[in-house]
């Protein structure tokens, strides 16, 4: 079964890579992308990690980031605006609309106070700093 859904797909890349215009037909909006498909690296250094995510074509505003304890999410929504005139029709369209989230677990937990988040260019990167050991704390007994 597998091979056929792989022949199926090689047929599809061919005839659009043969003929894309030949073959239009109306379609609005693609199913979204898996979460798998939010490409994550993550690295570490002595007090902190640095996570890179690659959310291409989406807003900054609608990026959203939560960190609980050791686990980050990272959501984005993405929303189409459909323009159209009187005059025209849409004979293709492409870009997907809804939204997507992935979520990792780090080794230790993060200092929410010192996290921070950049987005340029598509990707999203995140300094988050270990949270300090809080160690024994001695009890005074009264």
């Amino acid at each position: 079964m597998p091979s056929q859904l792989m022949r199926s797909r090689l047929f599809d890349d061919f005839f659009n890579d043969f003929a894309p215009g030949f073959f239009v037909k109306p379609l609005h909006g693609d199913p979204l992308p898996r979460p798998a498909q939010i490409r994550i690296d993550v690295t570490e250094n002595g007090n902190a990690y640095t996570v890179q995510a690659e959310v291409p074509g989406v807003a900054k505003d609608e990026i959203n980031v939560s960190i609980d304890g050791n686990v980050v999410t990272v959501s984005a929504e993405v929303k189409q605006q459909d323009t159209q005139t009187s005059d025209e029709k849409v004979l293709r369209s492409e870009r997907y609309y809804g939204a997507v989230s992935r979520s990792l677990q780090l080794p230790a937990d993060i200092d929410q106070a010192g996290a921070k988040a950049k987005y340029d260019n598509g990707v999203l990167t995140l300094t988050l700093p270990k949270k300090a050991a809080g160690g024994s704390q001695r009890l005074a007994i009264e």
